[in-house]
C-alpha cells in the first residue's frame, strides 16, 4: 500500500492511496470530519452503520464521521486499487468561511439519517479529481490559497450533482454526532454482504462482546437470526415481485439457490417456488 498526502492548516486535506493486492480493514472516521473518496482504478465495498456502498472506477462516495469498514475487490481481472480522497474538517471549513456564508448553511436543521452517500461521477468531478494527481508530485508549488480554492471547487461541484440534497444533509450535520443504536445497525445490514466481525466493528464492540449483546437482545446467534430474517425477506419478495427466485436469493445475500431452498423449506415447509405457486393458487 502506498499513501501520499497533502496538508492544509496542519491537517490532511488530500490523500492518494494505491494498492496492488486485496485489503480488508476498518476505516473509522474521526468526529467532525467528512470525506469525499473518488475511485480512480479498481473496486471496493464500504460499510457504514447504515449502508453498504459498492464503488468501482470513476465512482465516488461522501462519508461523514462514524464507524466503517472497507475492502477492495477484484475488478475486471485485476486486484489493483487507486483512490483520491479529500477530507472536510469542521475547523478548516469554519476558517475558510469565516467571513462569508457557508454553502451548507440551512435553517431547516434537518436531522442526519445517513452517514454516507453514493455519488455517480460526472465529467467535471472526474476531471477535478484527475487534476489533483499532479499536485502530489509537485507539492512545492502548492500554497494555502490554492488548496482552499480546490476545496471550495469540490464543494461547488458536489452541490451540482443529483445527490445534492444528501450532500447538504451530511455536510449540514458535520458538527453533529449521530449515534446509531445496536438494533438499527443490525437491521440495516440484514441483506448486506458484511460479515459478523465487520458488523461488530460498526457497533463499536469486540466480536465476543457483540455476540453476547446480540444474544441478550435477540435471544439467538447472529448467524441464525440474520439467516432467518433474510429468509423472511425472500418470502416477502416472492409475493411482491416477479423476479426470478435466483435473483431474489442473490439480492438477499444467499450465495447459492440450494442454500436458500434448504433454509426456506425448513421455515415454511415448501420450496421458494412452491411458496410462490401456492400463493398464486389462492388468489
Amino acid at each position: 500500500m502506498n499513501i501520499k498526502s497533502i496538508d492544509l492548516f496542519g491537517k490532511t486535506l488530500l490523500s492518494w492511496v494505491t494498492m496492488d493486492h486485496l485489503v480488508h480493514m476498518p476505516t473509522p472516521m474521526p468526529e467532525n470530519e467528512a470525506a469525499f473518496v473518488y475511485v480512480l482504478e479498481g473496486s471496493c465495498v464500504s460499510y457504514s452503520e447504515t449502508d453498504e456502498l459498492n464503488i468501482v472506477t470513476d465512482q465516488a462516495v461522501l462519508a461523514k464521521s462514524g464507524n466503517s469498514t472497507f475492502r477492495t475487490l477484484e475488478y475486471q481481472g485485476s486486484t489493483k486499487y487507486s483512490a483520491i480522497s479529500l477530507r472536510f474538517h469542521k475547523d478548516v471549513l469554519e476558517r475558510i468561511y469565516e467571513d462569508t456564508a457557508s454553502p451548507f448553511y440551512s435553517e431547516s436543521n434537518k436531522k442526519l439519517t445517513v452517514n454516507s452517500v453514493f455519488l455517480e461521477s460526472n465529467e467535471l468531478i472526474k476531471q477535478f479529481t484527475v487534476s489533483l494527481i499532479y499536485y502530489f508530485d509537485h507539492q512545492e508549488q502548492l500554497t494555502e490559497e490554492l488548496l482552499i480554492l480546490k476545496l471550495k471547487e469540490l464543494i461547488v461541484l458536489l452541490l451540482q450533482t443529483e445527490n445534492a440534497p444528501k450532500v447538504l444533509e451530511i455536510m449540514n450535520n458535520l458538527f453533529q454526532t449521530k449515534t446509531f443504536e445496536f438494533k438499527e445497525i443490525v437491521k440495516a445490514h440484514i441483506c448486506s454482504s458484511i460479515n459478523i466481525k465487520e458488523l461488530a466493528l460498526l457497533t463499536n464492540h469486540s466480536l465476543s462482546v457483540f455476540k453476547k449483546e446480540f444474544k441478550r437482545i435477540y435471544e439467538d446467534t447472529p448467524s441464525n437470526y440474520i439467516i432467518g430474517k433474510r429468509t423472511e425477506k425472500v418470502a416477502e419478495l416472492l409475493l411482491a415481485s416477479d423476479d426470478m427466485v435466483s435473483t431474489i436469493a442473490y439480492d438477499c445475500e444467499f450465495k447459492t439457490l440450494a442454500h436458500l431452498s434448504r433454509v426456506f423449506k425448513a421455515k415454511y415447509g415448501v420450496t421458494p417456488t412452491e411458496y410462490r405457486l401456492n400463493s398464486s393458487d389462492k388468489q
